[in-house]
């Protein structure tokens, strides 16, 4: 198995009681009906985690999103993390990144005939969506990242586990990550742990189906990154794979992701390049001394054998900010990611979704 990302601060176990004895409460209380969940009358699907950060929920969004798109109109709902506007908000052509999050852009970028929207109050949010007057035919909703919002009672719950940060080892916060209890993956109909080795052997997935012990109900998939071409930010240009850099190039990777970590590791298996990290926090809003750093640190790489690889969701945040400097924009490349899944699970999967969007249209005209 690979190295694991879990770091426990054991010191904080004394905080992590008394968080966890209120989060046990506030779930204890939407159990009783003392607070009440809403349910939707048309398929409502939530991406979600019990962790905090880096599951990989935008690429299973995403994944979603391609799957469903054919036969049906997709609305995705996002809380749209340190966006600078408040209340609902339903993405157009040219909103800007600043007004939804850089992850809800980047949604509408790729699939710009979804309905994009960001509510901190999903119950309005959905509501919004399922009139003709704002989001014509919304047929099925996306909710991204959710899974804790329980005043809505999606009709179908993934959770997302981290292979590197098994929840099985993880604790609540602030010793650890986790953002309740183990206990609550029972709310979830389907599992699947992310990030894993595409090498797994038939062993280890033995292991973690018992480690993760689940209910007969519940299903469970196993999925791992794939990296696609590598993408000039700015100008466009000729796309290339990440195998095909010359090896006497360096690499100046930016980030602002929760999990550096992963993908600087899984670079270092596909390339033999030098490779310099600057890591910043996950959804981090690049300042004027950041860009600077940015260039600084560029400039001390080899002259014509250097460049920058950010993310997706890095390169939204950059491509709208007046602050990168002109010097730096031409050796920008954007590592696009998607999932796959394991043990020819695909298929099983696509039809589990699929069957649960059909079933529970608002219509019976769908295919």
């Amino acid at each position: 198995m690979e190295k694991s990302l879990i770091k426990i601060n054991k010191w904080l176990y004394p905080a992590s009681w008394l968080y966890g004895a209120g989060v046990w409460l506030r779930n204890k209380l939407f159990d009783w009906g003392y607070y009440k969940e809403r349910t939707f009358d048309l398929p409502v699907i939530c991406v979600g985690n019990i962790t905090v950060g880096g599951t990989g929920k935008t690429p299973h969004t995403e994944y979603l999103i391609k799957l469903l798109q054919k036969n049906f109109q997709v609305a995705v709902l996002s809380r749209g993390y340190k966006r600078k506007s408040s209340g609902f908000v339903l993405a157009e052509e040219d909103t800007p990144v600043h007004q939804i999050g850089d992850e809800p852009y980047q949604m509408k970028q790729k699939f710009p005939d979804i309905h994009m929207a960001v509510d901190a109050d999903r119950c309005h949010g959905i509501e919004e969506l399922c009139k003709e007057s704002v989001a014509q035919g919304t047929e099925v909703v996306l909710l991204d990242d959710a899974f804790q919002h329980r005043y809505v009672k999606a009709g179908l719950n993934i959770l997302l586990v981290d292979y590197n940060r098994m929840i099985t080892e993880d604790k609540l916060l602030p010793a650890g990550r986790m953002r309740e209890h183990e206990s609550g993956k029972f709310r979830a109909q389907v599992v699947i742990i992310t990030k894993c080795p595409k090498d797994m052997k038939p062993m280890e997935y033995r292991v973690l189906t018992k480690q993760i012990n689940l209910l007969a109900y519940q299903q469970l998939y196993f999925t791992t990154l794939n990296y696609g071409k590598l993408r000039p930010l700015f100008n466009g240009g000729k796309e290339y794979g990440v195998g095909s850099i010359h090896p006497q190039v360096q690499i100046l990777l930016v980030t602002g992701i929760a999990t550096p970590q992963k993908l600087e590791e899984d670079l270092s298996k596909s390339i033999r390049n030098r490779i310099h990290t600057l890591a910043f926090s996950d959804h981090h809003d690049f300042t004027e001394e950041d860009m600077l750093s940015i260039e600084q640190r560029f400039n001390t790489l080899p002259e014509g054998k250097r460049m920058i690889i950010t993310t997706e969701k890095d390169a939204v945040r950059m491509a709208s900010n007046k602050l990168l400097p002109e010097t730096v924009k031409p050796y920008i490349y954007v590592l696009p990611v998607e999932i796959s899944f394991l043990q020819d699970q695909e298929d099983s999967f696509n039809q589990y979704i699929l069957d649960y969007v059909r079933k529970n249209s608002r219509n019976s005209r769908l295919p």
